[in-house]
């Protein structure tokens, strides 16, 4: 079952001579459970892209289904509400609210959206991600990974049919970088979530189902084991 479908997506910036293709004629997909990584340099259009399958930025042409639904033929209220409920987001910089507890970061999605988790969940989140006895520590009394063991619980709590990951590990060390790849690969086995993860760290990817690699806004899939491909 695809999750995710990505077909002829261009992205275009400016105009004459200042004009930028920054996606060419992108297309993918993706299927219920897997965990695939983008890699790219710098300015190749991995970003872009993942913007846009986060519906955050708007593509110039080209669709993408999120669980067969056409994310662009929505109205923008409609898209947000939809991209709330369906989308998760790690980001790299963790983007947690300062004022808010562990427990209240994670329930954070769902109380936008006028819910409350079911207490079980929400314990077995806290309990996956170690954080059970972190629960009520602010951000500012966490370690960088611990910040953002909370980041990929607040993207798991409403059960999204997609998670984008947009390098989960820029801002940590070696061992809480391998750490974060390791909870997010748990999470696609274990919740069968669907993960989509950009990175520029191509030792990060040794774990995942698939890697594709963007290069000057264009999208080559290297497979299931890229390793001989990406040396």
């Amino acid at each position: 079952m695809n999750i995710l479908r990505v077909e002829n997506l261009c992205k275009t910036y400016g105009n004459g001579g200042a004009r930028v293709e920054a996606l060419k004629n992108v297309s993918f997909s993706m299927q219920k459970g897997e965990f695939a990584a983008i890699i790219g340099e710098s300015g190749s259009g991995k970003s872009t892209l993942l913007n846009c399958i986060g519906a955050l930025d708007t593509p110039t042409s080209g669709k993408i289904y999120v669980d067969g639904q056409d994310l662009f033929s929505m109205k923008e209220e409609k898209r947000t509400i939809f991209r709330r409920r369906n989308i998760g987001f790690v980001f790299q910089s963790f983007h947690l609210v300062t004022e808010l507890t562990v427990e209240q970061n994670i329930m954070f999605p769902l109380l936008l959206d006028y819910r409350r988790p079911k207490k079980e969940e929400l314990e077995e989140i806290l309990e996956e991600l170690g954080l059970s006895d972190r629960r009520s520590h602010l951000p500012g009394q966490l370690s960088g990974g611990q910040q953002q063991r909370v980041a990929i619980g607040r993207a798991l709590i409403t059960k999204p049919r997609l998670i984008l990951a947009d390098e989960p590990t820029g801002n940590l060390d070696s061992e809480n970088s391998q750490e974060v790849i390791g909870l997010l690969t748990q999470a696609s086995r274990r919740y069968q979530q669907t993960i989509l993860m950009i990175t520029h760290n191509r030792n990060l990817t040794a774990s995942v189902d698939r890697v594709m690699r963007v290069s000057d806004g264009i999208l080559t899939d290297l497979g299931g084991n890229a390793d001989e491909k990406l040396s």
